[in-house]
């Protein structure tokens, strides 16, 4: 161990069991002793593993995919280089653009010159520049007052403490649309502006969701206003993919990461835990860390159970539901028309799309993503018909030539066995102020952490790091020995 490492030893569970504890010692399981077991090989659990191998403690990672990134993943299978998960880069990320930095991994801007479209109720497509929306003066006007009220109320929120704010039972208690409804009496401005959060962010229907819910995503950006300019919340990509942090991060924790073991049972006592994956294997450790989407949670058996209001929480959070899609064609030849590829429409399936070209590549790129009830019609289609409508809406805003890709692509987290969902979980009603102040509350030895449970960051990148962190330093505090 190097200079200023800490040892903590782990404790024989063989022990424990000898005592009484759930079941005798296998001998035909893989026996593996750490101290600190994490469950979950994405950005959140490598980055908790590597701060915890730095401070000396010893660490195992359990991935249950055969590949490491969870919702990161770069793929060329297609011919094109495609990031079917997370992938941007925003001034705010701080966490990630160190870590970026760490890794020596550069970036590069999101093509953004030109014009941008939107399609407004009627069906027209019109081109404008700016955040605003090309409504009519009246509309124009009303989102531009709606956003400046929401910047107000969102600089009220502690993003790591929403529940604290004086309002948060009644805010918790509004949907997101009823709390639109009260503000304004402009329908297209009201869809406007929910569409950032509803539509973009949490990809749930407006009415799915509180009005703090959603003040919670615009203050872990920063300001509402972050959210709606697209210049800003989807400002720079990696160059080769955003999976390259996971893929890095693993390469420095070598044979300590393993692969297509997903974790089905979790013995915890005061003493420590012994977790059990697929692969006949078993790990002993003080702390375990589960990296994972909350959804997933309940897909491990505890013994014994966890705790009655941790079990209610879990049932009151869910991840959204999108479909990303990608259309690579021979060139951008948006550009040649003016046009810089961002589009925006609540009222077409494909709510929004962008110029998603490669550095480096001359073919041009186009990314779209359809999400919530959206998503739900999408996917009743059968695959050609979903394809064919879809590129329908992107030619509503880039013309005929988009109908004619030549590599189609969609990616749909919520087949995904792993995920079963996107981005990242969210509370239904209620919920965050019932619940939200216990969500990272450690039971016993298992500790909670992924970005769903981030405040800055939330639901992004930036957010798994600064839980990856975050977590990390909280296992750490609980492995110091007691002073005497």
């Amino acid at each position: 161990m190097g200079t200023g490492s800490v040892h903590f030893s782990s404790i024989d569970h063989r022990d424990r069991h000898e005592r009484g504890g759930a079941r005798p010692y296998a001998s035909s399981m893989v026996r593996i002793d750490r101290d600190v077991v994490v469950v979950g090989a994405g950005a959140c659990g490598l980055t908790a593993a590597n701060r915890l191998r730095e401070a000396g403690a010893s660490v195992i990672v359990l991935e249950a995919r055969d590949r490491v990134g969870g919702r990161l993943h770069t793929d060329a299978s297609s011919g094109a280089l495609l990031e079917l998960g997370g992938q941007w880069v925003s001034p705010d990320q701080t966490a990630l653009r160190e870590t970026l930095d760490e890794l020596g991994l550069p970036t590069f801007e999101r093509y953004r010159d030109g014009e941008s479209v939107y399609v407004g109720p009627d069906g027209t497509a019109h081109r404008f520049t700016g955040d605003i929306f090309p409504a009519s003066p009246e509309t124009q006007a009303e989102i531009e007052r709606l956003i400046e009220v929401l910047d107000g109320l969102t600089a009220e929120i502690d993003p790591d403490r929403p529940w604290a704010h004086p309002r948060a039972r009644e805010l918790d208690g509004i949907t997101w649309r009823a709390f639109l409804e009260q503000l304004s009496d402009d329908d297209e401005a009201r869809a406007n502006v929910a569409m950032f959060t509803a539509e973009a962010m949490l990809t749930k229907p407006s009415h799915a969701f509180s009005a703090l819910q959603s003040l919670l995503m615009a203050a872990s950006a920063g300001s509402f206003s972050h959210l709606v300019d697209a210049d800003f919340i989807l400002d720079r990509r990696v160059v080769g993919g955003l999976q390259q942090v996971p893929l890095r991060l693993a390469e420095a924790l070598g044979d300590d990461v393993r692969l297509s073991s997903p974790v089905r049972r979790i013995e915890w006592s005061d003493d420590g835990v012994l977790v059990t994956a697929d692969g006949d294997l078993e790990v002993a450790a003080r702390r375990v860390v589960l990296a994972v989407p909350p959804n997933l949670y309940d897909r491990i058996d505890y013994a014994p159970t966890l705790p009655l209001r941790r079990h209610v929480l879990h049932q009151h959070l869910s991840l959204g539901l999108v479909i990303k899609i990608h259309a690579v064609y021979d060139e951008p030849f948006w550009r040649a028309d003016g046009l810089s590829g961002t589009a925006f429409s609540p009222y077409r399936s494909v709510h929004e799309a962008y110029d998603n070209s490669n550095h480096g590549d001359p073919r041009g790129v186009l990314v779209g993503f359809a999400s919530d009830a959206r998503a739900d019609r999408l996917l009743a289609l059968e695959p050609e018909a979903r394809k064919a409508a879809i590129l329908d809406d992107l030619a509503s805003y880039y013309g005929e030539r988009a109908k004619h890709p030549t590599i189609y692509v969609e990616s749909d987290w919520g087949s995904e066995e792993w995920t079963r969902g996107a981005y990242a979980a969210s509370f239904d009603m209620g919920g965050l102020e019932r619940f939200g102040a216990d969500v990272r509350t450690p039971v016993g030895p298992i500790h909670w952490a992924s970005s769903d449970l981030a405040g800055a960051g939330y639901q992004h990148v930036d957010g798994a790091i600064r839980m990856g962190r975050w977590v990390a330093a909280e296992v750490l505090q609980a492995l110091a020995p007691t002073p005497a």
